[in-house]
């Protein structure tokens, strides 16, 4: 099958396939607001249709919350199954008068950089996600089927923590199985360098209250005698790290964490991160996580615990004599490598507790949130070809990335339908996601929509 025309069909369908997102964009489809489920619904009723538009079997099934879209095309039981995730809901727009126009009225804009597409969901994720889908448009309109069998698989739940995600996966194990996952929610590493994600980190989440006195004492009746929390926790919080190093201290906190190997430092050093940009950008001069270690690794590859909320006594005007009563605390950690979340909450809060005054009680919360980290299986033959597939479209060596952040579908693809991800994505770190004045680059959208066509021709040799 020729690619070269397929790339000559997308490079003439560019226009047009930019009218088609605008279209999807104008959609308000705010998953996270009940005022907007009817919207949420058209957005998935548009996907399907245009799906359909294909000749994909496609349809919106409904869940406990936002729907999902489903579509399936392909039987040729000798090519590889592809499964392809991306999600149509997007974040609320607030606050609304530091947006230069109206989020949902999308439009194309000139910048310094370049021409954007400006609007809600530009970036995350519609533009993305129709990267994939004008790719298989174009390849059915040179050869009249699509090169692979193919699940289109869309959620409308991202944005509001996927409650209806899991049930779906396990209800419906068959209809997604597939050789391997393609997720388009990332970006990349740096202007112009295609980038495909290799690991993501973990989360854990906790929060406890140490409390001292049944009641806020009076400062100069008890001050001196009275064990105070606020003192209690910021000393706790304090033997969290060590100060020299930067290093957690909790005992076991790195069980589970490796290094990374020689090759793929290689290949960040040489992605154009520009770590001053990357520093100065939020008002740093310098790295503050741990010593020894480049601030892509610190990002991407080492774990962290970071102290999200430290609050307590009296927060008003003027001063209240007060020792509180209470002391509160919440934390996250980021994990990569093997670390296990459960196993990882009972050291901390080991930590925690082996080092409570006499008359501090510590109370945790109840609401447990831990996901290990996603390590993709760079031994699988489909990421070279997708590395090679990505460097001949960008003119550039593609470079397996890390990502600092979690994307939640990925595990659940692996503990739920047995599926390996491979995550290539063509957002900027400047496309303001989740912010006002959201873009998406009109290069990364065509040649978003070139890559997906490249490789899906090189994963269906």
């Amino acid at each position: 099958m020729s690619l070269d025309a397929v790339l000559n069909r997308i490079d003439t369908d560019l226009a047009t396939s930019i009218d088609r997102l605008m279209e999807f964009l104008r959609i308000p489809s705010i998953s996270t607001d009940p005022a907007y489920k009817d919207k949420v619904d058209q957005a998935a009723d548009w996907l399907a249709a245009d799906l359909q538009s294909l000749g994909i079997t496609a349809r919106k099934h409904p869940t406990q919350g936002h729907p999902m879209v489903v579509g399936q095309a392909g039987q040729d039981d000798a090519k590889p199954h592809l499964l392809f995730y991306g999600h149509y809901d997007v974040q609320p727009v607030d606050p609304l008068d530091l947006w230069t126009r109206d989020p949902f009225d999308p439009a194309l804009e000139d910048t310094p950089a370049g021409q954007v597409i400006r609007g809600r969901g530009a970036s995350d994720d519609k533009g993305q996600l129709m990267t994939f889908i004008e790719a298989c448009r174009a390849w059915k309109a040179v050869h009249g089927s699509l090169p692979c069998r193919l699940t289109f698989f869309f959620e409308g739940e991202e944005e509001s923590g996927s409650p209806s995600l899991v049930p779906f996966l396990q209800q419906n194990r068959d209809m997604l199985q597939a050789d391997l996952a393609l997720v388009c929610d990332t970006s990349m590493v740096s202007r112009g360098v295609p980038s495909i994600a290799s690991q993501l980190r973990g989360m854990l989440k906790d929060e406890f209250t140490i409390t001292g006195p049944r009641i806020d004492l009076h400062s100069g009746h008890y001050g001196g005698p009275g064990l105070n929390p606020l003192r209690e926790i910021s000393r706790i919080v304090a033997s969290f790290h060590d100060p020299q190093t930067g290093r957690v201290a909790v005992e076991g906190f790195y069980d589970g964490v490796h290094e990374v190997p020689a090759e793929q430092l290689r290949q960040w050093e040489t992605c154009g991160f520009d770590e001053d940009e990357y520093l100065n950008s939020v008002g740093y001069t310098q790295p503050h996580g741990e010593k020894g270690y480049s601030t892509l690794e610190q990002q991407w590859a080492r774990p962290t615990l970071e102290v999200n909320g430290l609050w307590g006594g009296y927060n008003g005007a003027g001063s209240k004599t007060v020792i509180p009563s209470q002391a509160h605390c919440k934390i996250t950690c980021r994990l990569v490598g093997d670390m296990d979340p459960d196993k990882l909450r009972t050291k901390i809060r080991h930590h925690v507790e082996t080092r409570l005054s006499p008359d501090a009680q510590v109370e945790w919360d109840n609401d447990l949130e831990g996901a290990a980290a996603s390590v993709m299986n760079l031994d699988r033959p489909e990421f070279e070809a997708a590395r090679g597939a990505l460097s001949d479209e960008w003119d550039r060596e593609a470079v397996f990335t890390g990502m600092g952040g979690s994307i939640p579908v990925v595990g659940y693809f692996n503990s739920e339908l047995g599926l390996d991800s491979m995550l290539i994505g063509f957002a900027n770190d400047d496309d303001a996601i989740h912010s006002p004045n959201e873009k998406y680059d009109v290069k990364s959208f065509h040649k978003g929509i070139r890559s997906w066509a490249r490789i899906l021709d090189a994963l269906s040799r």
